[in-house]
């Protein structure tokens, strides 16, 4: 048996005066935490498989639950702390690379939060919303230079496909596989009651999704999971997967305990083989490459989809989205570096990357400097927590 040096960071605190052993807690904690000890007719914690998601707390009907952060403490050292501690002790257990998910949680400056936002008090937009209209319906996709008629005056309709958003907000993508059937469907309805879109990552497409094509965006990544023909027609864009904020040049890995199933099926490899993304798409190690690729998947579904290109903010990303602007694609997408993940090596997950506020404002720039600005559409991802950061 190994020994686990690591004290649980969050503890269940129970109120036996309150707790009537009803046990919700046991049936809804699904890393089971809570156990009800038959001997002893009451319900018990077990600290160490608390992940502090507050379900227990949410569910129980007397508040007799609390969770709250451990107070053991390490010898203080400014050269190496608590976390970095914790860190070596989990590595020496497993033996291999530390994984993560979600995004990076350094303390690290948020820009947005230093941005202020300009007003207009008499002239639109109106500053009353109650009252007035305000619109937010957005276009994303490749623009003309300029309008052109016909000999009888007429405008002729070059606009390449476009994405209509009732609002500038999309769910990024998550995979199947990743997350489970229920959170893929509550996404595709969300995102056709809002109007918006939401993306399937990288594992393809449940045929019980297709009826939410409208509202869909399909994913082309480097293991190419669940790509075929239908399923590049059931979405309304097709969007190519070059790097992932919080992991840049890093890859996808599913574990084959997960792929089971559906997921199997879905995803078109065999039951129990782990889902391994290369870090490159190995048909891609050129702009002319990306080029082929985008109009290859334009010439599969009739030009009738727009194409979007996704990659990390990284220090050269302005360049990079200088090349993806004259690939033929429509839309980049750049995900900044506190962009979530299922799994991802904890030191490239909090070590690599830049802000997506740097990233939006180069990758700007550059277009505008080199006249290509109206050829694509940005989409910004990577830490988007509220209303004020789409301003």
């Amino acid at each position: 048996m190994s020994v686990n040096y690591i004290y649980p960071p969050y503890e269940i605190v129970r109120d036996f005066n309150r707790c009537i052993n009803c046990k919700i807690c046991v049936k809804q904690c699904a890393n089971q935490a809570h156990i009800f000890d038959e001997k002893k007719g009451i319900v018990i914690a077990d600290d160490t498989k608390c992940v502090n998601c507050h379900r227990c707390v949410a569910t129980c009907p007397t508040r007799a639950l609390k969770i709250v952060k451990s107070d053991n403490t390490y010898k203080e050292n400014a050269n190496w702390s608590a976390e970095s501690m914790k860190e070596i002790y989990r590595q020496a257990e497993s033996g291999g690379v530390l994984l993560s998910s979600m995004g990076n949680p350094q303390p690290l400056p948020v820009y947005w939060d230093k941005i202020l936002i300009n007003a207009s008090q008499v002239t639109n937009p109106s500053i009353d919303p109650l009252r007035e209209p305000m619109e937010t319906t957005v276009f994303l996709g490749s623009k003309p230079d300029k309008i052109v008629r016909d000999t009888d005056g007429k405008i002729i309709d070059n606009l390449a496909p476009q994405l209509k958003l009732s609002a500038p907000i999309m769910f990024s993508a998550m995979s199947y596989g990743s997350i489970s059937y229920n959170a893929h469907a509550a996404l595709a309805k969300a995102a056709e009651k809002l109007g918006i879109f939401y993306n399937t990552g990288e594992g393809g497409l449940h045929e019980d999704f297709y009826k939410y094509g409208k509202n869909t965006i399909v994913q082309v990544a480097s293991g190419r999971f669940g790509v075929h023909k239908d399923y590049l027609e059931a979405g309304e864009c097709i969007e190519i997967k070059i790097g992932q904020g919080a992991k840049p040049g890093i890859g996808g890995h599913l574990p084959g305990t997960k792929i089971v199933g559906d997921i199997s099926k879905t995803r078109m490899i065999p039951v129990g083989s782990d889902a391994i993304s290369p870090a490159p798409h190995h048909d891609i190690y050129s702009i002319e490459d990306l080029r082929q690729l985008v109009y290859s998947l334009k010439e599969a579904t009739d030009y009738k989809k727009p194409i979007a290109v996704k990659v990390a903010a990284v220090h050269n990303v302005a360049a990079v989205a200088s090349g993806i602007a004259r690939s033929g694609a429509d839309i980049i997408v750049i995900d900044g570096f506190r962009g979530g993940t299922g799994a991802a090596p904890t030191r490239i997950r909090d070590n690599v990357g830049i802000p997506i506020e740097l990233a939006l404002a180069s990758v700007d720039k550059r277009l505008r400097d080199e006249g290509i600005r109206g050829n694509i559409s940005l989409v910004a991802g990577g830490s988007i927590r509220n209303s004020a950061h789409i301003v």
